[in-house]
């Protein structure tokens, strides 16, 4: 689905599922929250480094009947599947999408913050397993509808912070905050600076001539669970060898790139090479800030190009088929950057374009891409979008 289903839309498929909504339309509420491109900032979240995402026009919508059994029963739209739980249940994981609502509403119970059972029904506009923040999406909605009206006392960092507790205690995905970050507080029109150490933030206006392009390489991600905790886990094993060397290093945010050198000996290679990768990703999202905001476009592009290339090469987390896509669009006159996007192992590249460039892109990848890898690509054009809310 590209377009999203109106509110009047969502209300007929809740009420064809739900009858005793049709009897009270006006108690119906909806939310919606959206996914997200990362600019560059690529395994640096859970480092207290920098990000540079931005929240997309392709996101989750959740339309809901409050309820008083203290129930929740979801219906997902794409799937036909339905999943509930008991909000004052002990409900252990199923490995499904309602983990992610679950411990959502495991999460908001940690912290203090009342819930409400609800009836309700789900639909989207972002693909699975695409690297677009689809699972931050259907916490930061499913937060917004578990707190009923009070989700705007809470403040938009605040919930996203408690979807990824959610993640890292309940689901067991280690990640950093920068997907549900994006996703509850979205800017339209412009990305977002997060300090993942400070949880200091900005908008960062993009440039009116270029479009962002998302393109699909056809294939799932496949960085499970397991192969993003020990991203993690070599990660913190090279602070602690860097700590070796100088003891007040907390996270590899505070690791330069000499520290790294001297303490190099001392390391595996390999938990080296994740530590190299970090270090310089986070100076190339400070070197994209400032090329953006000077529309310097030979800067952007080197950033872009060096941080798919270390992803490729230090991180271990691109694949063939992003690797062909980012050379495809590289080659396309108009564009000025082009990187994988996400976790990695699959999913999607992100791509800065000149306007008048995209359809170019478009028939450029659509011509080449399935020639080199068997492949059917996907190229969405989508747009800055504001963070999770409220749509009735």
């Amino acid at each position: 689905m590209t377009e999203p289903l109106s509110p009047d839309e969502l209300v007929t498929e809740l009420v064809a599922r739900e009858p005793s909504a049709a009897a009270d339309r006006d108690a119906i509420r909806m939310v919606r929250a959206p996914g997200r491109v990362n600019l560059i900032g690529e395994h640096t979240d859970y480092n207290a480094g920098l990000v540079l995402p931005a929240a997309i026009d392709r996101e989750i919508r959740i339309a809901y009947l409050p309820t008083n059994d203290r129930r929740v029963v979801l219906t997902r739209l794409d799937s036909g599947g339905t999943g509930a739980f008991d909000l004052d249940g002990d409900r252990r994981r199923s490995g499904t999408w309602l983990d992610y609502v679950a411990g959502v509403a495991w999460a908001l119970a940690e912290a203090g913050l009342p819930t409400t059972g609800l009836r309700g029904v789900i639909a989207t506009t972002l693909p699975e397993s695409a690297g677009l923040a689809s699972s931050a999406a259907i916490e930061v909605a499913s937060a917004w509808a578990l707190l009923g009206g009070a989700a705007s006392d809470v403040g938009p960092l605040s919930i996203a912070q408690i979807c990824q507790r959610a993640e890292n205690g309940y689901v067991g995905i280690q990640s950093g905050l920068m997907d549900q970050f994006a996703s509850s507080c979205g800017v339209e029109g412009a990305a977002l600076l997060l300090d993942c150490r400070s949880f200091e933030w900005r908008s960062v206006a993009l440039p009116r001539d270029m479009a962002l392009v998302v393109c699909h390489t056809g294939a799932p991600r496949r960085l499970t669970s397991t192969e993003y905790n020990v991203r993690r886990a070599e990660c913190e094993a090279a602070v602690e060898g860097i700590r070796r060397v100088d003891p007040s290093i907390l996270t590899l945010r505070d690791v330069s790139a000499a520290l790294l050198a001297a303490a190099r000996g001392g390391l595996d290679p390999v938990v080296a090479r994740r530590a190299e990768h970090v270090i310089a990703e986070n100076a190339r999202v400070l070197d994209t800030l400032v090329a953006l905001e000077a529309e310097d476009r030979a800067t952007i592009a080197e950033a872009f190009a060096s941080s798919h290339a270390s992803l490729r090469d230090l991180f271990d987390v691109s694949s063939p088929e992003l690797d062909a896509l980012v050379e495809i669009a590289v080659a396309v006159p108009g564009v000025v950057g082009a990187r994988m996007t996400g976790g990695g192992f699959g999913g999607c590249t992100v791509n800065l374009v000149e306007t008048d460039r995209v359809e170019a892109l478009e028939r450029t990848v659509v011509a080449s891409y399935p020639r080199r890898t068997g492949l059917t690509p996907k190229v969405m054009v989508v747009a800055p979008a504001d963070g999770a809310g409220r749509l009735v």
